[in-house]
C-alpha cells in the first residue's frame, strides 16, 4: 500500500485544528483540495478518519489512532531537518582522524588548531595509531581521514593528496664527535641504533634505505614510539632516524646534534587517506579544505 506522504501531512493539520478550512489556510491549500487529500487517505487506509460536524470535524477512534503516529513521524522529520541544518552550519558534527604520531605533531597539529578555532562546535576525535591499522579503520568506515606514510598499496583507499617529511639521524651530546663530518652509511652502522619495532613502516622505510646501499641496519634498541627514540638518543643510547619536524626543537636547542651522512635519507611523504567511494562528511570536507 502506497500513500502520499503529503496526505499525512494534511490530516495533521485537519486533526491539531479540527476545522479543514483552517487546515487548507495554514497548509496555503483550497479547502477543497484539503477534503479531497483526506478522502483519498481515508479510501487508502479503509476506515473513517473524522466525523464531520456543523462547526468542523472530529477524530474518530482510528483516527486517533493514526494521529499519534503521525504526530509523532513528523515530530521526528522536523527534527531531522533541524539537525541537518546545524550540520550544514556547523554548529555541531564529528570530524573523525586517524594518524601516526609523527604525522600529527609534525604536520596535523597547525591544520587541527585552525580548524578548532574556526568551528570549535565541531567534535574532533583523533586516533594515533600505525598505518597499517589506519587503513583498517579506513574501510570499517569508523574514521573519516587517514593520514599515513606512503606508499599505500590497497585497492579500497585512494590518498588525494600528499606532503614531504625530511627524515634525519640525531644523537645525543655525547657523540658531538661524529657530527664533525658526512658519515658513510657503512661508518654509521658502527654506532648503536634506535629504531621502532619490526612492523612498522618506518622501521621498514630506514631498513630499506640501508638495504639500497648493499648493507643491513641491526637495531641495538626496539621502541615503540618516536618519543622513546628521541628520549632514548637524547641520553646518550645512539642514532636515532626522526622526521626532522618532530625533533626540531631538540636541534634547536642542541639537545640532540644532527648527523650528516654521505647519502642522503629521502624524504617520507604523507598522505590523506580516504575510502574509495565513500563521501566524505560535511566536517570532513571543511577539514579537508583548509589543508590545501
Amino acid at each position: 500500500m502506497i500513500v502520499n506522504t503529503e496526505w499525512y501531512r494534511v490530516f495533521l493539520h485537519a486533526a491539531e485544528s479540527s476545522n479543514l478550512t483552517k487546515a487548507a489556510q495554514s497548509l496555503h491549500m483550497t479547502q477543497p483540495s484539503v477534503s479531497y487529500a483526506i478522502k483519498q487517505l481515508e479510501e487508502t487506509l479503509g476506515v473513517r478518519l473524522f466525523d464531520r460536524l456543523s462547526k468542523g470535524v472530529r477524530l474518530t477512534q482510528e483516527g486517533q489512532a493514526l494521529y499519534l503516529h503521525v504526530r509523532t513521524a513528523f515530530e521526528e522529520l522536523d527534527s531531522a531537518e533541524r539537525r541537518i541544518k546545524k550540520l550544514k552550519q556547523f554548529s555541531e558534527g564529528h570530524l573523525r582522524i586517524c594518524a601516526n604520531g609523527a604525522i600529527i605533531k609534525d604536520f596535523l597539529l597547525p591544520s587541527l588548531d585552525a580548524f578548532h578555532a574556526r568551528y570549535p562546535s565541531i567534535r574532533i576525535q583523533l586516533s594515533q595509531d600505525r598505518t597499517s591499522r589506519i587503513l583498517e579503520r579506513l574501510k570499517q568506515g569508523s574514521t573519516d581521514l587517514g593520514f599515513v606514510h606512503l606508499p599505500v598499496l590497497d585497492e579500497e583507499i585512494e590518498v588525494g593528496a600528499s606532503h614531504a617529511s625530511p627524515y634525519c639521524v640525531v644523537v645525543g651530546t655525547a657523540f658531538a664527535d661524529w657530527t664533525l663530518q658526512p658519515l658513510s652509511t657503512e661508518r654509521l652502522t658502527e654506532l648503536p641504533l634506535l629504531m621502532l619495532s619490526p612492523g612498522s613502516t618506518t622501521r621498514s622505510f630506514i631498513e630499506g634505505w640501508f638495504q639500497s646501499q648493499g648493507l643491513e641496519a641491526e637495531a641495538d634498541f626496539e621502541l615503540n614510539s618516536l618519543d622513546m627514540l628521541a628520549e632514548f638518543a637524547e641520553r646518550g643510547y645512539g642514532a636515532a632516524f626522526l622526521p626532522r619536524g618532530f625533533v626540531a626543537s631538540r636541534i634547536a636547542s642542541r639537545t640532540l646534534l644532527e648527523l650528516r651522512t654521505e647519502v642522503p635519507i629521502p624524504d617520507r611523504h604523507i598522505g590523506i587517506a580516504v575510502r574509495k567511494h565513500s563521501s566524505l562528511s560535511l566536517a570532513a570536507e571543511a577539514f579537508w579544505s583548509m589543508l590545501f
